[in-house]
């Protein structure tokens, strides 16, 4: 997709990765500001809270009152931030067995028994 200028046109997608990874890239909670510049400014200061609250209603990043605006934090980790996808790919279809079967099934034999023994430490501590 290209603009009237002939330059790519981003989807709404690799933009919350854009300014999410600019995000992880702050010494703590950053403003809009502080992103829309990391981003080269080629973003609207508009465009970069719009996909902050995005971000926000999605669970991705956590904001704070910062004088009259806000500062924003990821709220996870790289890993966080996969496992909330899956949580919510999973919540999002009506037969969760067949989707947890046909997951198992597609993983690497090495990647399966680590899944074991994940499942196996978190019965333990649920135990406790």
């Amino acid at each position: 997709m290209t603009d009237r200028q002939g330059s790519r046109r981003r989807g709404q997608g690799e933009l919350e990765a854009l300014v999410l990874s600019a995000l992880r890239e702050a010494d703590g909670p950053a403003s809009a500001g502080w992103v829309q510049e990391r981003l080269g400014g080629d973003l609207a200061y508009t465009t970069v809270v719009t996909i902050l609250t995005r971000l926000l209603a999605k669970g991705v990043v956590t904001r704070e009152r910062s004088g009259r605006s806000f500062a924003w934090t990821p709220a996870s980790d790289q890993a966080g931030l996969a496992a909330h996808k899956m949580r919510k790919v999973l919540d999002g279809r009506s037969d969760r067995e067949a989707v947890l079967a046909s997951f198992v099934t597609s993983l690497e034999p090495d990647d399966e028994r680590l899944l074991r023994e994940l499942l196996d430490q978190a019965k333990g501590e649920r135990k406790h």
